[in-house]
């Protein structure tokens, strides 16, 4: 049980039916989904209203509904059935988030950063629930609507809650800072994502840095030290800095990339493994470790966690496929930080004699996107051998590099099936692919034709 409705009518005191001790186990937006003694918070949007399909909620286990009293109540609802009455459905979910949040009283983890905040998330629920019970943020569900729901998801006897607060523009940090009121935040990193509406890098900073406006008092504010934006920070009270340059609270030395794993050493001497690959992961793995220990978890249990890391789907999962290719699965999304920092990788592994990047068009970027797009070329040397760009913007990519370096066999793609035509040369045992873009491109979708012959 989360809640009864006689707790809810002490919240929300305009109401209607039987509010008489009704156990809530669940809370739901989606009328489709099945559930059992759930709450209903039918959500208006753009396209849609979810008050107008209250049957099929109803008829799918709502056992009492959050309306908004400008709507008419559906006549086949009987009487004694609970309703509250609210001005804003989706303001009354976050509402109820945050009263939920003060009746268990969990110790709060907030993440947030342009790049590696999902990635983060799974660290630190691994490491915390060593020795905590622990709820956290399922897949991405880190917005305005999706927050609220891991919070009210959350069981009673939680300790910790870990929770990823995702943006787009100013003041959506603030608000979920404020629903999720975290004792501890985690800032990964101030990239380029959203820099459409956020308008520089300082914008970013300054929107990410919104994660503190609800945090207590006494918190800790763990951060991406080599990070210049994030210098104000560093005199703050609960500070703490990592990162690989030395000054850092926490500095990372001696990171050694091997092909399933990358381990590194932090100042201490203490060394660690992650099931990663890539530097940017072993600053990932070290703001966990920065806040176990702080959580008093012990070294042993720290490196054990890391070891059996679960991590949310596509971010950079290594499988095979056709003919024992061996393919990174990074679909999931991109930035110019995060591509980059993709790319470094694959030059890294050794075993290779052809290492193949297929890149897609970074979303958000405006009027940034062609110079974000040519910057990737950068990175791209020996010994990449090919890149495969597709989308609309991705073609600066794959003409910067022809630029750059006439060795390296580039082609820009605007269909489908002429990727995967070409990409056929190289589904072999010693190559190695790199698939990489925003999730609006759906890149699974070319990783499912070459694992699934």
């Amino acid at each position: 049980m989360l809640f009864t409705t006689e707790w809810l009518s002490k919240h929300f005191t305009d109401f209607s039916g039987n509010v008489e001790s009704i156990a809530i186990e669940e809370v739901f937006t989606d009328s489709r989904v099945k559930a059992t003694d759930a709450l209903f918070v039918p959500i208006v949007g753009e396209n849609f209203d979810a008050h107008d399909y209250m049957k099929q909620a109803f008829e799918n286990g709502a056992a009492a509904v959050l309306w908004n009293r400008e709507k008419r109540l559906p006549e086949f609802l009987p009487t004694d059935f609970p309703v509250f009455f609210v001005d804003n459905t989706v303001e009354a979910l976050q509402q109820l988030a945050a009263y939920y949040r003060s009746e268990i009283d969990p110790t709060v983890i907030g993440i947030t950063g342009s790049n590696g905040k999902t990635t983060t998330k799974d660290l630190v629920a691994g490491m915390v629930k060593m020795v905590y019970q622990t709820h956290y943020t399922d897949g991405n569900y880190n917005n305005h609507i999706g927050l609220p729901l891991t919070i009210l998801s959350m069981p009673r006897d939680t300790e910790v809650l870990v929770l990823e607060m995702g943006m787009s523009d100013f003041g959506e940090i603030d608000l979920l800072s404020r629903i999720a009121r975290p004792d501890h935040v985690i800032i990964t990193n101030i990239g380029e994502s959203h820099i459409e509406y956020l308008g520089s890098r300082e914008g970013i900073a300054e929107a990410k840095l919104e994660i503190t406006n609800g945090m207590k008092e006494d918190g800790l504010i763990i951060i991406d030290g080599d990070e210049d934006l994030l210098k104000p920070v560093h005199n703050q009270k609960g500070c703490i800095t990592c990162g690989f340059h030395a000054g850092n609270d926490m500095v990372i030395k001696n990171v050694e990339i091997m092909p399933h794993q990358t381990n590194f050493q932090l100042g201490d001497g203490i060394s660690y493994t992650i099931p990663l690959l890539g530097k940017h992961h072993a600053l990932n793995a070290t703001f966990a470790i920065a806040l176990g220990e702080r959580m008093g978890i012990d070294i042993e249990k720290r490196r054990q966690a890391l070891l059996s890391l679960e991590l949310t789907g596509m971010r950079f999962e290594m499988i095979k496929g056709i003919n024992d290719v061996s393919i990174i699965n990074d679909a999931y999304n991109a930035s110019p930080t995060s591509m980059k920092a993709a790319i470094e990788v694959v030059k890294q592994m050794d075993g290779f004699t052809e290492k193949v990047l297929i890149l897609g068009d970074i979303l958000e970027l405006g009027e940034y996107s062609q110079v974000m797009h040519q910057s990737i070329a950068t990175v791209i040397d020996d010994p990449i051998t090919v890149v495969f760009t597709y989308g609309n913007e991705s073609k600066h990519i794959s003409t910067a590099v022809k630029e750059n370096n006439k060795s390296i066999h580039c082609m820009h793609f605007t269909e489908k099936e002429e990727l995967l035509h070409a990409l056929k040369a190289y589904l072999k045992r010693r190559a190695l692919l790199l698939f990489k873009a925003s999730r609006g491109l759906q890149f699974e979708s070319f990783i499912n034709e070459i694992t699934h012959p």
